[in-house]
């Protein structure tokens, strides 16, 4: 055995004990990632929390009754036997990874949790010849089965049209300050920002592969700018605007991506088709933009389309003019 590895069992070799075990462990495991979810949504989402506060409460009413089970054949010593100690065995994803992705992943993943574990029982189930085992196993098959009856329920008493409604506008407003809003502010300055060094660059050298490289480096050098400005602008605590490092990521790979768009096209060898290609990408750059302001900002979109599309305009030609002088 190598030390620091885990050696796994496969599930055939385990003992109805074991399994039942098992079973306890990965009941006590699904409470305690239901409560997590719903101290983190209970501020926000507090109708949501309520579920998964109820559904961790049935999750240990299975684990009890596990534990009676358990007593009543194998005594009170119960084995440490963990998913993880199981070759084979369904794996929850890092509590972490999950409750930092928002409310509606968070449902998504519970209606998985629930899923697997009933597959994993039903198929272990089918898989088994010894007929004790196979009650046991399709006990907890239809016990996992009915988590989705009992959430259905608890969906219907906690989450009513009108809390549903609240809690979604306040996932897209959040999605909105977190994504939508540094995203388009990378966006914007990207696209606006690197058009005076790259089309005076292209008019005043007309050589495509020096604009290019000019465009990369003002792009990526703007992407690293906005990222981190973003990031340590704010920590989102007061002002509610979601994770820095999330904000920071979406504006700075947003800035890139706006000055990439009309830097590409001078990967064509041919000065005067590059540049049309790019006049093309920069209509629809600005365009885009205006669309995605009047879209999750509700600006209005004639004051989007001034604001972005001729002040847009306005810098390209600055930039058309001073290389071309």
């Amino acid at each position: 055995m190598i030390p620091g590895v885990v050696q796994r069992r496969r599930f055939s070799d385990l003992t109805e004990q074991e399994v039942v075990a098992l079973a306890i462990s990965s009941e006590e495991d699904d409470a305690r990632i239901y409560r997590t979810y719903a101290e983190k949504l209970r501020a926000e989402f507090p109708a949501s929390a309520a579920i998964f506060d109820g559904m961790a409460a049935e999750e240990d009413q299975h684990r009890a009754r596990l534990i009676d089970l358990h007593k009543a054949r194998f005594g009170d010593v119960i084995p440490l036997i963990r998913r993880e100690h199981v070759s084979g065995f369904y794996a929850r994803r890092p509590v972490w990874l999950v409750e930092n992705l928002g409310l509606d992943r968070m449902r998504e993943e519970a209606e998985i949790m629930e899923r697997d574990a009933q597959r994993f029982y039903e198929t272990a189930a089918k898989a088994t010849s010894d007929a004790d085992t196979r009650k046991l196993l399709g006990d907890l098959a239809a016990a996992e089965a009915s988590h989705g009856d009992k959430a259905d329920a608890l969906v219907e008493e906690h989450l009513g049209e009108e809390a549903r409604g609240e809690e979604d506008r306040a996932a897209h407003r959040q999605f909105v300050l977190t994504w939508v809003q540094p995203g388009l502010a990378g966006l914007m300055d990207g696209s606006v920002s690197t058009l005076a060094p790259i089309f005076a660059t292209a008019f005043a050298t007309q050589d495509p592969w020096t604009t290019f490289l000019v465009g990369l480096a003002a792009s990526v050098g703007a992407g690293i700018s906005m990222g981190f400005t973003e990031a340590a602008s704010d920590d989102g605590s007061i002002s509610g605007r979601g994770s820095p490092v999330k904000r920071g990521i979406a504006s700075g790979v947003m800035t890139t991506i706006g000055g990439l768009g009309h830097a590409l096209p001078y990967l064509i060898p041919h000065f005067w088709t590059a540049t049309t290609i790019a006049f093309i990408v920069v209509f629809v750059e600005l365009w885009a933009i205006a669309w995605i302001q009047n879209r999750y900002m509700e600006t209005p979109f004639f004051r989007a389309t001034f604001q972005v599309v001729l002040g847009g305009a306005l810098v390209l030609a600055a930039g058309i003019l001073i290389g071309s002088g």
